[in-house]
């Protein structure tokens, strides 16, 4: 996961949400490495049901892995806690120059705005008292009041509408073949091909909204860390080589989209990464490739696939509701940056 400690006497700095509360209600913040991971069983079993329920997503193999590092007393990050009981947590890794914000979750019971800003306050707060750490990164997916909450830091805070959609896969069967079925050559995903998928990633997002909400699409070497990630590790689920597919110019050989997939739950698929070269956008590939990716996740047995857009991203939005993707939920992506 790139974790690197941080000190564990940091202070959490005092929060004016906890003045406006009666003493008696008043949760409190506690270092994940202080914390018996029995206390946060009863919070991650909750926020498993969420995710399946609202996202039909199985969260189980990362909330394993949460448990994983808790017991390792390895995992930066805070729980809320209510007398003796966790009611919430929060955990954040560090990657170079960068810190992550991987998830939030406050039971429903307690959830509020405010018992949310604790926690992310508390992550955010550590993160830019980090040497060397001078941006951050925070996508939540089931996080409530997104849009209208007030952030940490707004000075440096900025927003950005995401959006989930979904795919009934009983309709890709009716998708006609794209006019780029004869411009390139389709194959299954190989790690021979992994260096130019890179360099594709790195030159399509070039200038591109997504790249100010990740910072990976800015360069190769991101590029290269963002294909390993949701290769090697659970977060968008489990990668599915047999529907991840990249497109190679039949003309010049050259590698110029790729389309990755994952397994997020039992016949449930997931989009994780689609892009065609800059010099060939407009051309049709993007839509075969994902055709076919949905073909193969349909002749597999999924029944559903989703993937996720950022809002002002409208030309992609168009493609995939034209091809039957629906929107499911709206969230947002957090970025700190120059603090």
């Amino acid at each position: 996961m790139g974790i690197r400690p941080l000190p564990r006497n940091g202070q959490v700095r005092d929060n004016p949400h906890m003045a406006a509360l009666p003493e008696w209600a008043v949760p409190g913040i506690v270092d994940l490495r202080n914390l018996a991971v029995e206390r946060l069983e009863s919070v991650l079993a909750e926020e498993t049901g969420i995710w399946l329920e609202r996202l039909n997503w199985d969260f189980r193999p990362s909330a394993d892995l949460v448990r994983r590092f808790v017991r390792m007393q390895s995992l930066n990050g805070y729980a809320l806690v209510s007398g003796n009981r966790a009611i919430g947590y929060t955990y954040f890794v560090c990657e170079d120059n960068k810190g992550l914000i991987g998830d939030l979750y406050v039971l429903r019971q307690f959830a509020s705005v405010e018992n949310e800003h604790l926690l992310l306050e508390a992550a955010l707060e550590a993160l830019v008292t980090t040497p060397f750490v001078h941006r951050v990164e925070c996508q939540l997916m089931i996080l409530g009041s997104c849009f209208d909450r007030q952030l940490p830091r707004p000075s440096v805070a900025r927003r950005h509408r995401r959006v989930f959609m979904t795919l009934d896969l009983a309709r890709v069967a009716a998708l006609p073949p794209g006019r780029a079925a004869d411009l390139v050559r389709i194959e299954e995903w190989s790690e021979r091909v992994q260096e130019d998928a890179a360099a594709v990633i790195a030159r399509s997002y070039e200038g591109h909204i997504d790249s100010e909400i990740n910072d990976q699409y800015r360069s190769l070497p991101g590029a290269r860390r963002f294909l390993g990630n949701i290769i090697q590790y659970p977060g968008c689920g489990s990668f599915f080589q047999p529907a991840s597919l990249v497109a190679t110019h039949a003309g010049s050989g050259r590698l110029c989209g790729i389309c990755l997939t994952s397994l997020v739950a039992a016949e449930v698929g997931h989009i994780t990464q689609i892009c065609v070269d800059t010099t060939l956008r407009g051309s049709g590939i993007g839509y075969e490739l994902l055709r076919r990716s949905l073909a193969a996740m349909a002749d597999y047995g999924c029944r559903q696939t989703s993937l996720t857009v950022t809002a002002a991203n409208v030309d992609a939005i168009r493609l995939y509701e034209r091809m039957g993707f629906v929107i499911q939920r709206q969230f947002a992506a957090y970025v700190w940056d120059s603090f």
